[in-house]
């Protein structure tokens, strides 16, 4: 008996060395996978800033405007190339 018990403690000290050292594996690999989220999300919110700033800019009325008289050949609106409707109740 005094024999085992040595034994089982040493088999003990062992088995908790390793799961110490699988615990450790585990918490570094989780830290590295928080690191490569929180990388992402820094890329993402720079991208979305950049597509915010780009939708600001292309949503700009002169820009419209000026889409619309170039490539559409659209003209302002004037009192010599407006035409009124006259509606007359039955």
């Amino acid at each position: 008996m005094r024999i085992r018990l040595p034994f089982v403690l040493a088999l003990l000290l062992g088995l908790s060395a390793l799961a110490l050292v699988n615990s450790q594996y585990q918490a570094r690999k989780l830290f590295i996978e928080l690191e490569f989220a929180q990388m992402q999300t820094r890329q993402l919110e720079i991208e979305w800033s950049q597509l915010q700033l780009k939708q600001s800019t292309l949503s700009k009325h002169a820009r419209i405007e000026e889409k619309a008289v170039n490539e559409l050949n659209m003209t302002r609106v004037t009192p010599a190339n407006t035409h009124f409707l006259k509606v007359t109740a039955p």
